[in-house]
This record gives structure tokens, C-alpha cells and sequence, in this order.
């Protein structure tokens, strides 16, 4: 097991690497949002959770990514599988490319079209309760960022989801603290978030978003339990870099020094 975790705690720093290397290229993205959720997609896909038919090259499960800004933090993933093709990563930057910063389905392993916040749990409990009454044994995973609780809708869906008791659906909270604006506490205290979605009835788990194994030991609870399930992951926004960690302006991408680069890099490596 020590050896799967170091595997993909390294698989995890080449993503980062990766991607900051692209966003150096397009001048262009949400590095904050996209390093903060890295080991979460990481424990998903190479922890097995997200099932692969090898032979046709498809995930037999869904991953929804609703905070859309981040939906590039899978393209590495989907290249390494073999869903996305690699002249699609290559090309990104340099020439045409399905590749874009917001993710969207035309794009090979990409379940859905997102950027606008607040949707995907809905759209994720429609596909779940669809597998259910078809009897189709497939998983819907969704991703949403701790901002999206100022969202009404989806608080609506988290409503839906338990009373229907979506047992195929998981929700996972990328809880980094900070949103576009600043702090959470600061511009609309959300917390206490897990006492808020517990007193809706709702299954709800708490892990450090970056340690992988807890991560992989909290997606197998969800796996055995027979209730509509929520993960809130704290995480740490810009992770992996000193120049961007805990730093509101890095929501956005922003000029970089060279010497900032350099230390990215050094970090990252």
C-alpha cells in the first residue's frame, strides 16, 4: 500500500508540473483551483474508483467537474488513460486543440460542459437516479468548490440527492477557504459546513485533500455504505507552490518573475 500511495503522491507532482508548464504556454487558467483538488482526481481515477474498460479505452463511471475554472486538472489524467488523445495535450498551447480552459464535452473523458457554479450536483443526481431506476450499476462523482454553497441550487440538489437516497452518487467539497473575492469567513461564512450538510440527513465525511491515503481509505467508506454520501476535503488553494498557496490572485493566472518561475518549478519537481 505505502508503495501505490508514494506512486501516486508522485503521479500528483507531475501534474502540477505539467500543467503549470502549459499555463506558462497560454498565459491563462486557474492554477489555485486547479492545484487545490490535484489528489482528490488523482485518488479517484489511479485509486480505481473511477471503474476503465481498458479494451475500448472509457471510464464506465462519471466525474462531474462543477467548478468548471478547474476542469483542466483532469486533462493529464485523461491523457495517461488513454482517453485523450496526445496530440490533443501536445497541441494545447501551441496549435489547434480540443483543449480549453474551462472543460466541456467535446472533449474526450469529459462528462459535462461547466464553469457556470451551482449546477453539477443537480446534473449529477439526474444521471444518479437514472442508473438507478434503469438498473445500471454506474457511479457519479462530482466535484464542487466551497463557493458553490453560496449557490441556492445547490443546496436544492442536496436535497434531491438524499431524498432519494443517490447511494451511486458521491459529492466531494473543495474546501481551500478562499474564493474570487477573498477568505470565505470573510465575504459569507459558510461554516460550520459539515454541521450545515449533516443536519440535512446527509452521510458526511471530513479528510485532509491532499493526504492520499486518507483520501483512498474515505472513497472505500463511501464504496460500502448504502446512504447518499458528501466529502468534505480541506484542501490548501495553490498547493505545491509558495508563490501561489493561500493567495486570492491566484485564482487567476498571473505574471510571473523569473525567479518566481524557477522556484515553481523547483517546487514542483
Amino acid at each position: 500500500m505505502l508503495k501505490k500511495i508514494n506512486d501516486l503522491e508522485s503521479l500528483a507532482k507531475k501534474y502540477r508540473r505539467e500543467l503549470f508548464e502549459k499555463l506558462l504556454i497560454i498565459k491563462q487558467g486557474h492554477p489555485g483551483s486547479i492545484f487545490s483538488m490535484m489528489e482528490i482526481v488523482v485518488a479517484l481515477y489511479h485509486g480505481g474508483f473511477v471503474r476503465f474498460d481498458e479494451k475500448n479505452k472509457i471510464f464506465l463511471d462519471k466525474v462531474l467537474i462543477s467548478k468548471g475554472h478547474a476542469t483542466a486538472t483532469l486533462y493529464p489524467i485523461l491523457r495517461d488513460f488513454g482517453v485523450l488523445p496526445l496530440n490533443e495535450w501536445d497541441n494545447w498551447g501551441h496549435k489547434s486543440s480540443l483543449l480549453r480552459v474551462f472543460g466541456n464535452n467535446s472533449i474526450p473523458g469529459i462528462d459535462i460542459t461547466s464553469g457556470s457554479l451551482g449546477h453539477c450536483i443537480g446534473a449529477g443526481a439526474g444521471m444518479s437516479i437514472s442508473y438507478k431506476r434503469s438498473g445500471k450499476k454506474k457511479k457519479v462523482f462530482v466535484v464542487i468548490s466551497e463557493g458553490e454553497l453560496y449557490e441556492g441550487s445547490t443546496w436544492e440538489a442536496l436535497l434531491f440527492a438524499k431524498h432519494n437516497n443517490l447511494n451511486n452518487l458521491t459529492v466531494i467539497i473543495d474546501i481551500n477557504s478562499l474564493i474570487i473575492l477573498g477568505k470565505t469567513d470573510d465575504c459569507l461564512n459558510l461554516n460550520p459546513i459539515k454541521d450545515k450538510i449533516s443536519g440535512l440527513g446527509i452521510k458526511t465525511l471530513e479528510v485532509d485533500g491532499h493526504n492520499l491515503n486518507e483520501l483512498i481509505l474515505t472513497f472505500k467508506e463511501t464504496e460500502k455504505t448504502a446512504d447518499f454520501t458528501c466529502i468534505l476535503a480541506k484542501t490548501i488553494k495553490g498547493k505545491g507552490s509558495t508563490v501561489m498557496e493561500n493567495k486570492k490572485n491566484w485564482h487567476y493566472w498571473n505574471p510571473m518573475s523569473d525567479e518566481e518561475i524557477k522556484l515553481t518549478r523547483d517546487e514542483l519537481t
